[in-house]
């Protein structure tokens, strides 16, 4: 079944410089989507009444001031396995020339999630426990399985209904940006050849 019948293309990155910015978006958006998440679980936001919807600005700045170590973290584990591996997972469930855009971005994105929701809560557990908070090292199987089951579900959503959208809504802007300053680049130099 051809991609016309399907539906349209999802943006995706076409080179490895769009691959590299789309990653770094991917990694912004989902630390930052993390942070706000994980600092209002600590300030009890979760607890109060209305739980998630009394989040308030005191969220915001505590999670930003951790985005600085998080972000390249994120961007090593995820260029380094997360990636290959949630790619690979990906492959056994999809079909190309069945499946569309859309349903296989979201396997991806489910199956890259599986990988790096527990990476993440590893080093999280293993920083902001153990070594921070002191828990002793023989905790660290059962903090670790906690901050999975915290974190996990948060993680996909976050990443299928937000992440991702706000990465291809920003590749896409950036590959039009750029088509258009190439085709102004390019007129430019044309009129000063025929001058």
């Amino acid at each position: 079944m051809n991609e016309e019948k399907r539906g349209p293309q999802m943006t995706t990155p076409k080179t490895k410089v769009q691959g590299l910015f789309y990653g770094l978006f991917m990694c912004v958006f989902m630390s930052l989507g993390m942070e706000l998440y994980n600092n209002a679980v600590k300030m009890g936001i979760n607890l109060q009444p209305g739980g998630f919807s009394g989040m308030t600005w005191e969220v915001v700045p505590a999670a930003l001031s951790e985005l600085w170590f998080i972000i390249p973290v994120v961007f090593v584990l995820s260029n380094s396995y997360g990636n290959r591996i949630g790619a690979k997972l990906a492959a056994g469930l999809i079909d190309p020339e069945r499946d569309s855009s859309f349903f296989r971005s979201c396997v991806v994105i489910a199956c890259t999630t599986l990988v790096m929701c527990p990476s993440m809560s590893l080093f999280a557990s293993i920083l902001f426990n153990v070594v921070l908070a002191g828990r002793p090292v023989v905790d660290l199987p059962i903090i670790w399985i906690g901050t999975v089951l915290k974190n996990f579900p948060m993680a996909l959503l976050w990443n299928l209904f937000a992440a991702s959208p706000m990465s291809r809504l920003c590749l896409r802007q950036g590959i039009a940006a750029t088509e258009k300053l190439r085709f102004a680049l390019q007129r430019s130099s044309a009129e000063a050849n025929a001058a």
